[in-house]
């Protein structure tokens, strides 16, 4: 478990932060930007766990926890992703776990006829924000380049599909999707 006994240290005053392998990087670097990025991310989902209950909220309760092992990984450079005792990785399993809830979910819905807005409910208006954040935090990630866990990036992929599914459960099952309708606003 982590201790913190003091929030501040001050070793980051002059515009650099420390990763795991003990380097320090400039705050704007491309690794660093991922990684408030994955924190911002995390951040929207605890905003949309607040406005639900029930297994939606527990799924991303979850998912917040896998987030901060994710913001590890990005901050452990290197090519060996393997996990340890000592060095969080996001491992397949985790993956394939988002990729199970996505099926669960979406089984229970109608198929799409039409691209949705990001609204409905104050829940799913919530994860669709949540889910854009995911995407530049995706973006970010691979801006990096070497180095980055492959299954970090699949899990960020997979994560923003969750999210939107789980936007549409939100919205009884689909029925409360706000549809987009190519060009109606034109004449208005």
């Amino acid at each position: 478990m982590v201790k913190l006994n003091r929030i501040y240290t001050r070793t980051g005053d002059d515009g650099t932060t420390g990763l795991v392998d003990g380097s320090r990087v400039a705050k704007d670097s491309p690794r660093l930007v991922a990684i408030g990025d994955v924190d911002e991310a995390n951040s929207a989902i605890g905003v949309a766990a607040a406005a639900l209950d029930g297994s939606v909220a527990q799924a991303l309760t979850r998912i917040q926890n896998d987030l901060f092992d994710l913001g590890a990984d990005l901050a452990t450079p290197g090519d060996d992703f393997t996990p340890s005792e000592m060095v969080l990785r996001i491992v397949p399993e985790q993956v394939a776990r988002l990729e199970r809830e996505i099926d669960a979910m979406n089984e229970a819905m109608p198929p799409l006829t039409s691209f949705i807005l990001p609204g409905g409910s104050t829940g799913a208006a919530s994860l669709h924000l949540a889910r854009a954040i995911v995407r530049r935090a995706e973006r970010a990630a691979v801006a990096v380049g070497v180095g980055i866990n492959p299954a970090a990036l699949a899990y960020l992929n997979r994560l923003s599909d969750f999210l939107f599914v789980a936007a549409r459960a939100v919205n009884q099952s689909g029925d409360g999707d706000v549809l987009w309708w190519p060009g109606a606003t034109r004449g208005v």
